[in-house]
């Protein structure tokens, strides 16, 4: 016989009886299995001296976590996000479940957390669809797993099982109750499902057993799981609508009650489960007739690992204490990593008998390839460029530095805006670009190639370092156009520097127009949608109005009523679509 042979059934031994542990507690008494067997997967063992201070300090991390859950997460913009997922899921029509329940399989497959994936299809689906859509997709993800475990990847995954000392109780309590066993594991919502997957197809219990009883099994903790990813769902929605409607109290009661019996029966089902699989290990040596193993000392739990786990949870309960403490703190975070924050001076005086620019050739090309609505026609603008190009050459020969406030405002909007068409009628003919996002970054908005009156600059600059910090003027960002949709619309006129006022109050009142797509207020949900162009400028309209709401309340006379009543809306934000502003995805207005 081989050294491979003889080595090979105490390897397999040393996996069946490493979670043993048999001792005797005196002459005369039976043996009694190690607590390792006894308990369920992944719990310490029962006879180590950090137990109980092992469980104190995992059962007040659980309460600091789900403390600072509940305080931190109602100030992430969780509506946004479910919205986005939701319109994504309709987009995909009838196939939306299908879709999410692939994306669940492959998930699980390679070791996503189901937990998170269930949660989520409750948010996303509801609970009927929901737990369908979950169920399917967890069973067939278990069946792969299973599969991949017993015949492709059995050396791989048995090497995992000395990260579970529990399974060779688990593997020798499945040889004496089959499918019964991998019922009551899949009961216990703490049984790690993607890796347990993989290792139970080491033991002896046949597949389609198996899948029954993981499919029955895995359906309380599905629906529980769903039913809180659909209170979580519910929670948002009520957040979002804030002085909107709210919940009854029959509601909180049904929803809170609901979740708190979920949770009961999991615990519950949990202790039974462990009890019973103990119970089955025990039975296993005097069946088989398996030799006691010698017993072993037991390794304590490692103290660092709940004390670790405790000071993230107490991080997280602050952060979520000083989220609340702050309620716009993601917006300011935001700020940080979008355009760059100014302090707006008026850096420029008015100058009525310095150099004017004449703006009448781009005002004629506006005029020509622009519609009411904001929509380009760049085909006509790449089929006759030189008008164009011509306006920007002579942006060059500008008096800069002699003109005056108001002049200098308006040559640096219009120079942004037709620098853009001519990047735009650049880029277009190529393969692959369709919008302004598509243009490679060095080339687009930080490219130093534009000349205003001798000063090479780049379209960012032009915006946050010339324009920006130099006039007190928010509305600027209703001027500046940058090819997308989601933009302020580009007018069919050029500015000028003795109607500039006019123009930016009535790009203003476009944009705050109830319904465009940079504004729509619900009054009797309390909701305001707003472009996130406030989101990314944020501190340019509190600088002058001391909030976003009281800016954009300058404009529209319902929400300065509101206001002045003392009642603030939730603001939302608005999908601010990249797509090109041709005169395709912004036809003329109808007459």
């Amino acid at each position: 016989m081989s050294d491979e042979s003889q080595r090979k059934p105490a390897q397999d031994e040393d996996i069946t009886m490493s979670s043993q542990n048999i001792t005797t507690t005196g002459a005369g008494n039976p043996p009694t299995v190690g607590t390792a067997a006894a308990e369920a997967p992944g719990l310490p063992p029962s006879g180590n001296p950090l137990v109980r201070y092992y469980n104190a300090v995992k059962i007040g991390s659980i309460l600091a976590i789900l403390v600072g859950l509940f305080l931190f997460a109602p100030t992430l913009p969780l509506a946004a996000g479910v919205e986005w997922l939701e319109q994504w899921v309709a987009g995909l029509g009838v196939w939306g479940p299908l879709a999410f329940g692939v994306i669940y399989v492959i998930g699980a497959v390679l070791f996503v957390p189901g937990l998170a994936l269930t949660i989520l299809a409750g948010v996303l689906f509801g609970i009927g669809w929901g737990l369908v859509t979950v169920s399917l997709a967890s069973t067939t993800a278990a069946a792969i797993a299973f599969l991949i475990g017993r015949y492709i990847a059995r050396d791989s995954v048995r090497e995992q099982t000395r990260h579970y000392p529990t399974f060779g109780a688990v593997d020798r309590a499945i040889a004496e109750g089959g499918w019964k066993i991998v019922l009551m594991l899949r009961l216990v919502p703490l049984f790690p499902f993607s890796i347990g997957n993989y290792l139970l197809g080491l033991t002896s219990v046949k597949f389609w057993g198996y899948v029954l009883a993981s499919w029955i099994g895995m359906l309380p903790g599905t629906f529980v799981y769903v039913y809180l990813g659909n209170l979580g769902r519910v929670s948002v929605e009520a957040a979002a609508t804030g002085a909107g409607r709210t919940m009854e109290p029959i509601e909180w009661v049904f929803m809170i009650g609901g979740g708190v019996a979920a949770l009961g029966v999991i615990v519950y089902v949990t202790r039974l489960v462990r009890r019973k699989l103990a119970e089955q290990a025990r039975l296993g040596p005097e069946e088989t007739g398996e030799a006691e193993a010698p017993a072993k000392e037991k390794q304590p739990v490692a103290s660092w690992k709940p004390v670790a786990v405790l000071v993230a949870a107490v991080v997280l309960l602050g952060v979520g204490i000083g989220a609340r403490a702050v309620p716009d703190w993601f917006e300011r975070v935001l700020a940080y990593f979008g355009p760059p924050q100014v302090v707006m001076v008026e850096a420029y005086e008015e100058k009525p008998d310095g150099p004017t620019f004449d703006h009448g050739p781009f005002d004629a090309i506006l005029r020509e390839y622009v519609n009411d609505n904001g929509g380009v026609d760049y085909e006509g603008l790449m089929e006759n460029p030189e008008p164009l190009l011509e306006y920007n050459r002579s942006l060059a020969e500008a008096s800069w530095d002699e003109m005056g406030r108001n002049e200098k405002l308006a040559l640096l909007v219009n120079a942004y805006n037709s620098f853009t068409l001519e990047l735009m009628i650049e880029w277009l003919p190529k393969e692959g670009i369709d919008g302004i996002r598509h243009i490679p970054e060095e080339e687009r908005w930080e490219a130093e190639r534009w000349d205003i009156g001798g000063n090479i600059w780049s379209l960012n600059q032009i915006e946050h370092e010339q324009i920006r910090p130099n006039f007190i003027e928010p509305d600027i960002h209703w001027v500046v156009v940058c090819a997308a949709v989601g933009c302020p619309p580009l007018r069919a006129e050029a500015y000028e520097a003795d109607r500039l006022d006019e123009q930016f109050k009535d790009q203003a009142r476009i944009i705050h127009t109830d319904g465009s797509r940079w504004f729509q207020y619900d009054r009797d949900d309390g909701v305001l949608g707003l472009t996130p162009l406030y989101r990314w400028y944020r501190g340019d309209y509190e600088q002058v109005a001391g909030t976003i709401l009281d800016y954009a309340a300058k404009y529209n006379e319902q929400l300065a009523e509101d206001l002045e009543a003392g009642n603030r809306p939730t603001v939302r934000w608005l999908h601010y679509s990249w797509d090109l502003n041709d005169q395709e995805n912004l036809p003329a207005k109808p007459e």
